[in-house]
């Protein structure tokens, strides 16, 4: 007789969702997860269908539950995971007008420039803790406000995708407090709708979803979608929070000092704090994970999607070998890149094919490669695609030190973490050690710790600890990071001289593209 217990963590990311069943300890029983297209016609548009997300939330779920055979009875709670910064305008059934309009869309840095010189940006920064950028929410609605007016007096609510799920699924629209507080319409002191936001935005409360804590639990689950999924009516859900605040969470980088590196779809370097900070010169972001602990940090648009774009984009033979052999083309790719010292041959690769967030929070930036010479081969532009990745992530984590100072640890998580290379080049160009938990599901299992806390079933976020399992560790090898060294300075005053070319080069492709 099963006499255990289990918590599912679901993951709404940019370019799949996944499920993962624990445990109450923290093991991993059994994962299911799905794909959806980013859909990108043109340089400046980043959608995706809702309502193919939303069947893929509900046909992971049900993955679990199938390939786990568990009761569904035996299900303490699902707990939710999302990524930031999504807007789907919605008429007054809940029917989308818009597509899921993504964090990587920059369709709104017109009106992102003029939050920031004629709309008083900075002081409603620090009062949101969210960055002036084309991925922020309240840029994404003045878009809407002055260049789509139908559409965005048609609309009923603005909501995020999270949202959008858990109206298919509760058919109530409410927003944790979390995924509130990447909006840019939050106001961190009072966790209330900022006002001021509100009339920049054009929008009043009722347009928006109810605020709740991230620790909320919803019960009352659409039957039909309770079938699909194959759980009980009855289960509750945790509303849960973003996914950047879970992976702190998931991977125990939740005390002062430990900074959690996460590659995904994007990539962040974040830490905790116990109450809301912002930075005078407006470069990190401060998100909630509950009403005491604060997440600060910095994210950068170009992650794990830049490796994807080099399989498709530059390694179609390689794939096919994979498929003939049966193994992951990414593994492939990284054997090719291991056959390349440290450096890349002085081949640099500035990763901003979707404009960049952090360090440089120019919607404008695109990606290039510098210093390419007749010498260098495929295998060198593999390599260097993966230490742009690792040396933008390095710039933002030394804007962080200026705010928390050197960190005590790391923490590394997301697919990337999978492979050793990527692990080993993060050590190297950070410098430092570097730590990885046995599981990569880091924001699932950040959910699932959150549901155990809201469901009283823990005291305390502390039990991630007991949780977390096994790591790998990867000091730096002096020789690679006296190259990376050398090479960081260069990688950052070309990013930085490029400014006005940059722009130059995203209003041509806007105009002939």
């Amino acid at each position: 007789m099963d006499t255990l217990n289990y918590m599912i963590g679901v993951d709404i990311g940019t370019t799949s969702t996944k499920a993962v069943l624990f445990t109450e300890n923290g093991k991993i029983i059994a994962k299911s997860d799905g794909e959806y297209p980013l859909l990108t016609p043109s340089p400046g548009i980043a959608e995706q269908d809702p309502d193919e997300i939303f069947k893929t939330v509900v046909s992971s779920v049900k993955g679990v539950m199938e390939s786990s055979g568990i009761n569904p009875e035996k299900v303490l709670f699902v707990s939710f995971s999302s990524a930031m910064h999504s807007i789907i305008a919605v008429d007054t059934n809940g029917k989308p007008l818009t597509q899921c309009i993504t964090w990587a869309d920059n369709r709104s840095a017109k009106w992102s420039e003029r939050l920031k010189k004629d709309f008083g940006g900075h002081e409603l920064y620090l009062r949101t803790g969210t960055p002036i950028h084309p991925m922020s929410p309240i840029t994404k609605l003045m878009w809407l406000r002055y260049e789509e007016e139908s559409l965005f007096n048609k609309a009923a609510k603005f909501i995020s995708i999270k949202e959008y799920v858990y109206y298919q699924l509760f058919h109530q629209y409410v927003v944790d407090h979390s995924i509130a507080s990447s909006t840019g319409l939050l106001n961190l002191n009072t966790l209330t709708w900022d006002e001021e936001a509100l009339k920049i935005a054009g929008i009043d409360e009722g347009r928006l979803s109810t605020l709740v804590p991230t620790t909320h639990i919803m019960t009352g689950l659409d039957e039909g979608y309770a079938a699909a999924m194959g759980l009980s009516p009855s289960t509750p859900f945790v509303l849960g929070a973003t996914d950047g605040v879970l992976s702190n969470l998931g991977v125990n980088a939740i005390q002062p000092g430990v900074v959690a590196a996460t590659i995904g779809t994007s990539g962040a370097i974040r830490t905790v704090v116990d109450k809301p900070m912002t930075d005078p010169k407006g470069r990190i972001f401060c998100y909630a994970l509950t009403e005491d602990k604060w997440v600060i940090g910095g994210a950068v648009n170009n992650g794990g999607m830049i490796f994807r774009w080099v399989r498709d984009q530059l390694a179609a033979s390689e794939v096919e070998t994979a498929k003939r052999l049966g193994i992951n083309p990414y593994d492939v790719l990284t054997k090719i890149a291991e056959r390349v010292a440290p450096g890349s041959g002085g081949l640099l690769f500035h990763p901003y094919l979707t404009g960049e967030r952090a360090p440089l929070w120019d919607p404008n930036a695109r990606g290039s490669f510098f210093g390419l010479s007749l010498n260098h081969q495929k295998e060198h532009m593999i390599r260097a695609v993966l230490e742009g990745v690792i040396f933008n992530m390095y710039t933002v984590l030394l804007a962080m030190e200026e705010q928390m100072g050197t960190p005590t640890k790391i923490h590394a998580t997301g697919g990337f973490a999978r492979s050793p290379i990527w692990r080993q080049m993060m050590a190297d160009i950070f410098n430092q050690q570097v730590i990885v938990p046995e599981s990569y599901e880091s924001s699932c299992l950040g959910a699932v710790v959150l549901g155990l806390y809201a469901t009283g079933k823990a005291d305390s976020l502390d039990i991630v600890a007991d949780m977390v399992g096994g790591t790998h560790e990867h000091q730096p090898i002096d020789e690679n990071a006296t190259v990376y060294k050398s090479l960081l300075p260069i990688f950052i005053r070309i990013s930085r001289k490029l400014e006005e070319d940059y722009k130059a080069i995203s209003e041509f492709q806007q105009k002939f593209m």
